[in-house]
C-alpha cells in the first residue's frame, strides 16, 4: 500500500514538473518572439488604414518609438487635421496630446483614438511576454500555437491565441478573447520584409472583428531602426517635442 501511495506521490510530481517545464518553454519561446518582431529601442514608421463597409478609407502616418517593454510614444504625421497630436504608453496608463488643448488627456487601452478596429493597445502594444503568460497549446510540423494569459486584469484582452512558424519564430495569426471566452477580433500578419540590421518580419498585420461586421484596419510598417533613446523621451513633458527626433 505504502508504495503504491509512494508511486502516486511521484507521477504527481513528474506531471507538475512537466507542467512547470512546458509554461518555462512557451514563455522563453514567446520572449524570443518580441525579439523577433521589434528591437529593444527602436524607432519606426507606420501607415494605418481604416476600411469601411461602404468602401470609405482613412488614413494616418505615425512615427513611432519604443524603448524596453513598457514605454512606448507615437507622433501623428497625417492626416493634417491629426498632425502634431501624440501619445504615450508607460505599462499600463496612456496619454494622448492634442496641441493647442492644455495638458495630455488620459485614454485606455480598449478605446481608439482614431476608430476602426484596432483599439489603442494595439496600436500601441507592448511586449506579449510582459503582459501574458504562456503555454504551448499545440505543435505540429510547421508551427507551435500559444495560448496566452493575461497577467492582470488590466490588459486589454484576457485571453490570445497566437499562431507562429517553427522555422522563423515569426507570428502568422493571432485570436484576442474577452474573459468569457468571446472572440473579439483577428489579427494576420503578413509579408515578411527585411528591415535592416537582421530585423526580419511580417511588414502588414490585418484585423477584421464579428462586432465590427465588414470593417477592416490594415497596419504598414515602412520603416523600423534600432535606434538608443532617453528615458527622457517616454515623458508627458516631451510629447509637444516628440517630432525633434525625426
Amino acid at each position: 500500500m505504502l508504495q503504491v501511495k509512494m508511486m502516486i506521490i511521484w507521477i504527481v510530481i513528474l506531471l507538475i514538473s512537466v507542467s512547470t517545464g512546458f509554461a518555462q518553454d512557451a514563455n522563453e519561446l514567446l520572449k524570443s518572439i518580441d525579439e523577433k518582431l521589434f528591437p529593444e529601442s527602436f524607432e519606426a514608421y507606420r501607415k494605418l488604414i481604416n476600411e469601411e463597409p461602404d468602401g470609405k478609407k482613412k488614413e494616418y502616418i505615425f512615427y513611432t518609438v519604443k524603448k524596453g517593454n513598457d514605454k512606448m510614444a507615437m507622433l501623428y504625421l497625417s492626416p493634417a487635421s491629426e498632425k502634431g497630436r501624440a501619445s504615450l504608453r508607460l505599462g499600463d496608463n496612456m496619454w494622448l496630446y492634442i496641441p493647442n488643448v492644455g495638458k495630455p488627456i488620459r485614454i485606455t487601452s480598449l478605446q481608439s483614438v482614431i476608430g476602426g478596429v484596432f483599439n489603442n493597445a494595439d496600436i500601441m502594444r507592448l511586449d506579449f511576454h510582459f503582459e501574458y503568460d504562456a503555454t504551448i497549446l499545440k505543435k505540429t510540423e510547421t508551427e507551435y500555437i500559444l495560448d496566452l494569459k493575461a497577467k492582470s486584469n488590466t490588459v486589454a484582452y484576457d485571453k490570445l491565441k497566437m499562431w507562429i512558424t517553427k522555422k522563423s519564430l515569426l507570428v502568422t495569426k493571432i485570436e484576442c478573447y474577452s474573459a468569457s471566452g468571446m472572440l473579439i477580433k483577428t489579427l494576420e500578419f503578413k509579408e515578411i520584409k527585411d528591415f535592416g540590421n537582421g530585423i526580419v518580419r511580417p511588414s502588414i498585420i490585418e484585423t477584421h472583428s464579428p462586432l465590427y461586421k465588414d470593417y477592416r484596419s490594415i497596419m504598414i510598417y515602412s520603416k523600423i531602426k534600432v535606434r538608443k533613446l532617453p528615458d527622457e523621451v517616454f515623458t508627458l513633458n516631451y510629447l509637444p517635442k516628440l517630432g525633434d527626433l525625426r
